[in-house]
């Protein structure tokens, strides 16, 4: 989407220094960074880890520091007065290290859904943590600004109440820190602290990256994969991505700078499962899982083979030769002092990632990133508006082999599975559905994309609305096994207002009783308050714009004359916003 701005990205993230305003990346100055970013449409992430603890002297005003926590709570607050690219409010992703002293209140931020509604929220995990969590010990908290110890915390209580966290709202996620700075292809600039809002891409303080994601379905003909189409558009979008970078309007100073000082892209997938169904593979499968492996190395090597040669033509990106692509006596190493990547000269310091790609996917008419079918029949909440969402796959084959039945569809809505005696068992595995595959799966699938992607993925376990803590516990000590960069789990039902439902989420809905009722009018207070936030910032934006109108009318330029008849192709696309007619 082009916006007015020019702005052409989505991911950014922003550092939060531990002073109200210090003229660049103080609280209220990266405020006002947040607020520019979400007007142009991007989405942002914080590490707050940067902020003294709740209770700290402030030597300056002989007070007391107020703790992160208060400021998320103020940049949340922020977001509900700026629409998103004048269309809906913004995406942020709030992380605190888990040796924060303030870490439990952090985990705890989110368990009333009426507040912080406009934030994700991971923790960041340390090896150190997740060694004492193994032994049952404890671990040291420090004051980050300092570096000083300034208490002990047991490992196990802290990740108790994560685990408890993420089964009762599907949150606070997991960011494996120590694992994403291990990849971090540029450590001289700076480590990883935070990720864009859905977490795929661990970013430096004012970086950014261009998202892109390859139709993988589309390229199955009669059940087999052409792998030379998909290798031509691989390099066409890496191509595409890089030249976003010199193109784009960035909406601050210290953004364009870093980004053409390391030009990251992040091209992925789309339409994985779909690519399944199309070959006959269960998603639940080994040969599933090693499909997925394949697909992303292939992604992988075309897209730095694409870069590589972008990389002899317009020459490599500026800090190439102290990176971990760099050439053996300038590169970046481990400590250790081994290679991290063998030498490679390229335009991009990161060419993969693995984006959720929910709009996107739905104008393309494909299943969402890596992600397994959330449901053959299901209703989709898109910026507020219930859309129907069928498999036409399924209805193909149902059709074709003659056992198809609206009555059967409706059943398949309802309960949120295709295990029904009408359909076959081959169709049954191929077509089996995210709450009903086992987790083990979904880590594994995940892992198996990490190993070929310099960001990381983004991806949720999903569980019935019957799992236990145990198995939430078991999926995250996986997550972690596996060298995954992140993970995030989503109980079926555990929520209102989930973006994705079937009949069986809302039978675990009515589960929770009159504490959801409760809940769902606070939230309902929350949303008529951020209405009216909205409501006064876009008066305000009005006002603004008529008032650039008229003064851009006084010295408009002569334009050119536009023919009266144009030929084109219409193509019409539901999206979350109405319908769109794109004419090419």
């Amino acid at each position: 989407m082009l916006f007015r701005s020019g702005q052409l990205s989505a991911c950014f993230v922003l550092p939060v220094d531990d002073a109200l305003s210090n003229g660049e990346s103080g609280i209220y100055d990266t405020l006002r960074s947040m607020a520019l970013i979400h007007q142009s449409g991007g989405g942002t992430g914080f590490s707050f880890s940067r902020l003294r603890a709740k209770g700290s002297m402030v030597r300056s005003t002989t007070g007391v520091a107020s703790g992160p926590v208060s400021f998320m709570e103020l940049y949340d607050a922020s977001t509900n007065a700026v629409k998103q690219g004048g269309t809906r409010r913004g995406a942020n992703m709030g992380i605190l290290r888990v040796d924060h002293p303030d870490v439990l209140e952090f985990i705890g931020s989110k368990e009333d859904l009426t507040k912080i509604t406009n934030f994700n929220i991971s923790v960041g995990i340390t090896t150190k943590f997740m060694d004492a969590v193994k032994v049952d010990g404890s671990y040291d908290l420090f004051d980050q600004s300092t570096g000083r110890v300034t208490g002990q915390a047991r490992a196990r209580d802290v990740w108790d109440k994560m685990i408890l966290g993420a089964w009762r709202t599907g949150e606070p996620g997991v960011f494996f820190i120590d694992e994403a700075n291990r990849y971090n292809p540029v450590p001289h600039l700076g480590a990883y602290e935070a990720t864009n809002p859905c977490g795929e891409q661990p970013l430096l303080a004012y970086d950014v990256c261009n998202l892109g994601s390859v139709n993988v379905g589309y390229y199955v003909v009669n059940g087999q994969v052409d792998w030379e189409a998909m290798r031509r558009d691989i390099a066409l979008s890496t191509h595409f991505l890089d030249n976003i970078i010199d193109v784009n309007k960035y909406p601050l100073p210290e953004i364009d700078s870093l980004s053409k000082r390391i030009r990251r892209i992040g091209l992925g997938v789309m339409g994985f499962a779909d690519m399944l169904v199309r070959l006959g593979i269960p998603y639940d499968s080994a040969e599933g899982v090693e499909m997925g492996r394949k697909v992303m190395e292939f992604l992988d090597v075309e897209g730095k083979k694409e870069s590589e040669r972008l990389a002899k033509e317009r020459g490599a990106f500026p800090e190439w030769a102290r990176s971990i692509f760099g050439p053996d006596d300038t590169c970046a190493r481990d400590e250790q002092g081994e290679r991290i990547r063998p030498m490679q000269q390229l335009r991009n310091c990161n060419v993969t990632t693995v984006a959720p790609t929910g709009t996107i996917s739905i104008i393309a008419g494909c299943s969402s990133g890596l992600e397994p079918l959330f449901a053959v029949a299901f209703m989709r909440n898109q910026a507020g508006v219930m859309m129907p969402d069928v498999n036409e796959d399924f209805v193909a084959i149902a059709k074709t082999e003659g056992w198809y039945s609206d009555e059967l569809m409706e059943r398949i809505a309802k309960t949120g599975t295709v295990k029904h005696a009408d359909v076959p068992l081959k169709w049954q595995a191929v077509f089996n559905t995210a709450n009903n595959i086992a987790p083990v799966y979904h880590i594994q699938m995940q892992a198996a994309f990490q190993d070929h992607c310099d960001s990381a993925i983004s991806k949720t376990t999903n569980f019935g609305y019957a799992a236990t803590q145990d198995d939430v516990r078991a999926i995250y000590e996986m997550a972690y096994d596996m060298k995954c960069k992140g993970v995030t789990v989503y109980r079926d039902g555990s929520r209102d207002g989930q973006v994705l439902s079937t009949g069986a989420t809302a039978e675990a809905a009515a589960k929770r009783g009159g504490a959801a009722e409760d809940a769902a009018a606070k939230r309902e207070l929350g949303e008529l308050k951020g209405q009216l936030a909205e409501i006064t910032a876009d008066n305000n934006r009005l006002k603004t714009l008529l008032f650039d109108a008229e003064a851009e009318n006084l010295q408009r330029r002569q334009k050119r004359s536009r023919p009266d008849i144009l030929k084109s192709t219409a193509i019409r696309k539901e999206t979350p916003l109405g319908t769109m007619f794109v004419h090419i």
